[in-house]
């Protein structure tokens, strides 16, 4: 399906590429405050994507002039996060502060909406020359704004290219597992609650809620799976993975799948699950009264996560 989507070569005079090549405009700071109950400055910058748009990150760094290491987060679909203005501040204050603690930096990204199968069907992002200006077979994912700001911050002299890690959740996982097929640009990640149907190639049912799949374990899902186009994904990825679950979840048995294809591929992956009863337990958001679902169950799985990503990040 993928392929009929995919323009035909370009003629020998005419450029053509896989993937865009890295981005080095500076990234306008928009903003700094102050870390929730810290001293700590949070900056908000605006870091261009390939098609030229902004998307706006928040980052936190340890004292000193670095080289640092980084841990970059996000969790569910894009839009809005993080907020930049006066008098916003990033809400997954808990994570970060466990981050920084760690003695690592904590940058929290936002990224373009979700494409309804965009990934599955759209192929490969190609470049083109046209006019004198680029032109693209189809826009770029949201994914793909998130290997944006990888490469950006990669390209920071503060930052240590070959130690930045990354944390997503949620629809976030799933886009790690995109980001991480086919290209080896972060240390390690951990792939928390990934509700990732599109990475599986999911056969979905006739007005099925793809946040309530009808499948009670990763057998039945498995069975709707199309095999062969997601073994292949997963055989690409070679970025050490920590695969999240959340004991409970509707999508448990989507969470377990991923593992047990990632270990059928040879892949480096580690499973954990925990019992918890927020959706995104890793990355945490305030309840409105400022207080935690569950804190001391983030403040556990938050350090295995760590500990998962120290291992990749040691200097």
């Amino acid at each position: 399906m993928a392929s009929s989507m995919v323009p035909p070569p370009c003629s020998p005079d005419r450029r053509r590429v896989e993937t865009h090549p890295v981005r080095t405009e500076p990234a306008p700071l928009v903003d700094t405050q102050k870390l929730r109950g810290s001293d700590r400055p949070v900056e908000f910058r605006l870091v261009p994507t390939w098609d030229g748009l902004y998307t706006p990150i928040a980052s936190c760094l340890p004292a000193g002039e670095g080289p640092h290491a980084v841990v970059v987060l996000a969790h569910g679909n894009g839009g809005g996060r993080p907020a930049v203005g006066p008098g916003r501040r990033p809400r997954p204050d808990l994570v970060v502060e466990q981050v920084l603690a760690a003695g690592y930096g904590a940058v929290w990204i936002d990224y373009r909406t979700e494409v309804e199968l965009g990934y599955h069907r759209g192929g490969p992002l190609t470049r083109d020359v046209r006019s004198g200006g680029e032109v693209f077979n189809r826009s770029p994912l949201e994914f793909e704004d998130q290997r944006a700001v990888v490469e950006y911050l990669a390209a920071r002299p503060d930052i240590d290219s070959d130690r930045i890690a990354a944390v997503g959740c949620s629809h976030a996982g799933e886009m790690l597992l995109k980001l991480t097929s086919g290209w080896n640009g972060l240390a390690a990640a951990v792939v928390s609650e990934p509700a990732s149907h599109e990475f599986l190639a999911l056969r979905r049912q006739t007005d099925e809620d793809v946040e309530h799949l009808r499948v009670s374990d990763a057998n039945s899902v498995r069975r709707r799976m199309e095999l062969d186009v997601a073994t292949a994904r997963a055989a690409a990825i070679r970025t050490p993975l920590l695969v999240m679950g959340r004991d409970g979840d509707p999508l448990q048995g989507v969470f377990r799948a991923i593992y047990d294809l990632l270990v059928e591929v040879g892949a480096a992956v580690t499973w954990t699950t925990y019992d918890h009863p927020e959706h995104g337990y890793v990355v945490p958001q305030r309840l409105p009264d400022g207080s935690w679902a569950d804190r001391d169950g983030s403040l556990g799985a938050i350090a295995e996560a760590i500990e998962f990503l120290r291992a990749h990040l040691a200097g």
